[in-house]
């Protein structure tokens, strides 16, 4: 005779349908912090020095970019892994297509006057390298916010909706440093990052900044994301997070 465990009465961990208002200002807030930061990410930054000759390089996204994995976090833990990953997909195209349209603004004629190919020059300094930038951005926010999501949503199934701060803090861990580690693999180049001690410090500087920033920020995602359940009728309803509706 079988008798049942904990874990087969146990009931699904709940989320709510992506078909709603909350989701659609979400993911349109991670599209434009998504190209904003892109377009930062050009520019190589020194800050310091901070004590001694030691400053610390980074680059002009670095202080917004936190912000698309805290929406993640809301995305994931409101409406599930099929919902973050939709909103990681539409992200990127939003940032391809800001990608190909610099692209093409560049490529156009403009006028020979002076102040004209000053502008064009600005232009091709400034936008010219965000495909590359946008490359980065693509394989590093993807291998990141995945598993940021993934661990998000696995531990909500173990712990349904306790531990919420220690479930985003741990999530935050693994996919910030898989996301920077690639990301800075690839942008450091393009900033004008040549050698190792700068590669190094510009890893080991976006990592712990933008897990602090986040960490920071954890309280303050815990209360978001506990208004939105409160605030989304479907999430009573326990939608899994391989549904459509998830």
């Amino acid at each position: 005779m079988h008798t049942q465990t904990g874990a087969d009465t146990a009931p699904a961990p709940a989320f709510a349908a992506r078909g709603s208002s909350h989701y659609d200002i979400i993911l349109t807030l991670m599209c434009v912090v998504i190209v904003i930061s892109n377009i930062g990410a050009t520019k190589g930054v020194v800050l310091g020095p901070v004590f001694g000759d030691f400053s610390i390089v980074t680059d002009g996204g670095f202080f917004l970019f936190p912000l698309a994995y805290i929406l993640g976090d809301v995305i994931s833990e409101v409406y599930g892994f099929k919902a973050a990953r939709r909103a990681i997909f539409t992200g990127f195209a939003v940032a391809a297509l800001a990608a190909v349209s610099f692209a093409v603004i560049i490529a156009l004629p403009g006028f020979d006057d002076d102040y004209g190919q000053a502008k064009q020059a600005a232009l091709e300094l400034a936008l010219g390298p965000v495909w590359q930038i946008v490359l980065a951005s693509l394989l590093g926010f993807l291998a990141g916010q995945t598993l940021n999501s993934w661990v998000l949503v696995r531990m909500k199934e173990k712990f349904r909706e306790r531990a919420l701060i220690g479930r985003l803090m741990a999530s935050t861990g693994v996919g910030e440093f898989a996301d920077t580690l690639i990301f800075c693999a690839i942008a450091a180049p393009v900033i004008g990052i040549t050698d190792a001690s700068g590669f190094i410090n510009y890893v080991i500087f976006g990592f712990v900044y933008k897990t602090l920033v986040e960490f920071l920020f954890v309280p303050v995602t815990a209360v978001v994301i506990k208004a939105i359940k409160k605030r989304e009728p479907s999430y009573g309803a326990a939608v899994p997070a391989g549904t459509p509706e998830g």
